[in-house]
């Protein structure tokens, strides 16, 4: 075969999958990438060996490519498909194929008047069980197909923040995307669909996705066909069921295998235990080859975007149609806009009513107000006679101290929402903040929360802003025993070592006091300590991890806890929002009375029932810190335990909170002790 000149636009994610297949292709050649971001395609280049990189599609006609793969998002895929054939380019473009059945038609009418190639990446059609399942459907191992069954469970990378990207504007996102692969697999076996029946409902589980639950149902030439998108279903799954009058078909896409059971002579007592049987075995086999083969890297990374793109090539290469023609991701893409229109009107309506109206008046904002010291600021607030404003991700559950509160709901990644949230109040405490999830979630929740509420309360020039920070931004790691830990006990120097809460903490904290400098800003901010009390009974102390269902802790229990009763981080944040001495200052909320890891788990551990604590020497931590090193060395990726982080479980003592006393008139009210008591005294009464 002649060589074949390729070059790609797009270097997200999916291009590494194409590019591990057109480099297993002896008769390809890239020649050139692009890509809006030049860092991330001169990196695909390096690591892929591509002679070049360049600023466009239109500058890659210098390279003379033969096919163009383009792997950017939906809404660019019309324009650019149309500009690489109008370069003679043979076009392979990632699903779905455009944005609208019109656009599709217009590349459709392109290619056929240049007399060129142009397909869609239906990777799924592929992928090796599913291929294992239409040729048993071929030979008749299920007769006729009565229906179809896909369920699909998902948890995308979340929203990271700042300005809404068109995606999350849209009602029917991020159905756009999975819906795809369930319709063109669905009409893999039914044949070309049409839409029957769409419903759509939003759990308010992600703020950012309005509607997380979708149900399809379809009708093909042969049989019907149902859908089910879930971003809320756990275990995810990724199963496509055949149903037919012979035999049943049972695609797992996850762990890429395909079982038949099928109709056997004799009573169906018997079908149960043969199928059951056969199954079973299957399993002990398929799964440990499964796993092996992933891990010793023999089983390709999404392989059926491998397999799509071989075969896309070997078609074109020998002259032959594309495995997927450009009218079935027409067809595909036609059902997808008519199951969306629904959910995309709906959202544009939601949006309407979010632009316009406006929360009622309030004197005091607080974020992250269903959380563990939010919900009992607000309930001091209440208490105090205030209706504080909240701003909360999902409506309140009962009982909460936020139910039947103004709230403005969102993510406080969210410019918009924030600004909303802001406006009109004159004090603004923010607690608020990522505590666990992905690094998306850090950014959205800690980094672009903390800018967003910043800039917001610049713009509706709040009187005060509380921002509540953590004891742990310091250097837990370098910490020595016996140093006093104060305002100007040194920060992490390694944040990246210790995990993304203390790297964007780190980074919010910054934030805020380069505002109280540069942009005068008046804010406050509060480090509180180790924070106790009823509702946190079962939150591990400083110095000991939660694992497979025990505590352990780092050494013998004997160090110091910087403790402090949620009642008394309540009356210092309260006083924080009136004390002019506060003003741009950094304050730590900490009992100084002491208080050891053993006395505090000795008066939780009621609270526990069975759960065990294990006192484990520091340097068998540290030995199995070491392993998780060598092992996210060879994985290349970071691992939730390291000896950095062993490290830096020691809890920081003695304390000084002079500052708070002087600046905000503060001190404990309540106490380690007496909150103690409070906290778990009644399980040590029952």
């Amino acid at each position: 075969m002649e060589t074949v000149r390729v070059c790609l636009v797009g270097a997200g994610y999916v291009a590494s999958r194409h590019l591990n297949a057109l480099r297993d292709l002896p008769f390809v050649e890239v020649v050139g990438i692009c890509d809006t971001d030049p860092k991330k395609a001169t990196d695909l280049a390096k690591k892929y060996g591509i002679a070049a990189v360049y600023p466009s599609l239109t500058a890659m006609a210098d390279a003379r490519p033969q096919v163009v793969h383009i792997l950017t998002p939906p809404v660019s895929h019309c324009a650019l498909t149309l500009e690489a054939l109008e370069m003679g380019c043979h076009v392979f473009v990632e699903k779905p194929m455009a944005e609208t059945a019109e656009e599709c038609d217009l590349m459709i009418a392109a290619a056929r008047a240049k007399g060129l190639t142009l397909s869609v990446n239906h990777s799924m059609r592929f992928e090796p069980p599913v291929l294992e399942a239409l040729d048993h459907v071929a030979k008749g191992h299920v007769g006729d197909i009565l229906s179809a069954y896909y369920f699909r469970g998902s948890d995308y990378p979340p929203y990271p923040g700042g300005p809404r990207s068109a995606v999350y504007r849209q009602g029917s996102y991020p159905f756009r995307d999975l819906g795809v692969h369930a319709l063109y697999l669905l009409e893999a076996f039914l044949g070309p669909l049409k839409l029957f029946s769409e419903r759509h409902h939003g759990t308010g589980t992600d703020p950012m996705l309005t509607f997380d639950e979708w149900r399809i149902s379809v009708e093909g030439e042969r049989s019907t066909g149902d859908i089910l998108l879930s971003w809320n279903m756990k275990p995810l799954q990724n199963d496509l069921w055949i149903h037919g009058t012979r035999g049943i078909l049972h695609v797992d896409a996850f762990l890429l295998r395909c079982h038949l059971y099928r109709k056997y002579p004799g009573p169906k007592q018997l079908h149960f235990i043969i199928n059951g049987l056969r199954t079973g075995l299957k399993s002990l086999v398929e799964i440990p080859s499964f796993v092996i083969r992933a891990a010793t890297g023999r089983l390709k990374p999404s392989p059926g975007i491998y397999a799509s793109v071989v075969a896309f090539h070997k078609a074109l290469a020998e002259g032959k149609p594309a495995p997927v023609p450009a009218e079935e991701g027409r067809r595909v893409v036609a059902l997808v806009a008519d199951a969306s229109q629904a959910a995309d009107h709906e959202k544009d309506e939601i949006e309407a009513l979010r632009e316009h109206q406006r929360p009622g008046p309030a004197r005091v904002l607080v974020t992250g107000a269903s959380g563990f010291l939010g919900s009992a600021l607000v309930r001091r607030l209440r208490e105090r006679g205030e209706s504080p404003r909240v701003f909360l991700r999902r409506p309140a559950a009962p009982g909460s101290a936020a139910k039947g509160l103004d709230a403005v709901y969102g993510s406080l990644g969210e410019p918009e929402a924030v600004d909303r949230a802001v406006a009109g109040v004159e004090v603004v405490y923010h607690v608020g903040a990522a505590m666990k999830g992905w690094r998306e979630d850090f950014e959205a929740g800690t980094v672009w929360g903390t800018r967003n509420i910043i800039d917001a309360c610049l713009r509706h020039r709040v009187k005060r802003l509380v921002y509540v920070s953590s004891l742990g931004v310091l250097d837990h790691a370098g910490h020595e025993d016996g140093v006093i830990v104060d305002e100007e006990s040194p920060v992490e120097p390694n944040p990246d070592l210790r995990g993304l809460y203390t790297q964007t903490k780190l980074e919010a904290e910054r934030m805020v006091l380069a505002a109280t400098k540069e942009r005068g800003i008046d804010a406050v901010i509060v480090r509180p300590g180790q924070i106790f009390g009823p509702g946190a009974e079962k939150v591990t102390p400083n110095g000991v991890i939660k694992l497979a269902g025990q505590w352990i802790v780092a050494g013998n229990g004997k160090r110091m806890l910087p403790a402090v009763y949620i009642e008394d981080v309540v009356d210092g944040l309260l006083a924080a929002e009136t004390a002019p001495a506060a003003r741009g200052r950094i304050i730590h909320l900490i009992d100084p009375t002491p208080l050891s890891q053993n006395e505090y788990m000795k008066w939780c551990k009621p609270a526990l029932e069975k759960t065990p604590i294990r006192r484990t020497p520091v340097a068998f931590l540290m030995f199995a810190g070491w392993m998780f090193d060598v092992l996210s060395k060879v994985l290349k990726k970071p691992l939730p335990l390291s000896r950095y982080k062993i490290r830096s479980l020691k809890p920081l003592s003695p304390v000084d909170v002079k500052a708070a006393k002087e600046a905000l008139d503060w001190s404990p009210a309540v106490g380690s002790k007496r909150g103690l008591e409070l906290t778990f005294g009644p399980y040590r009464e029952s």
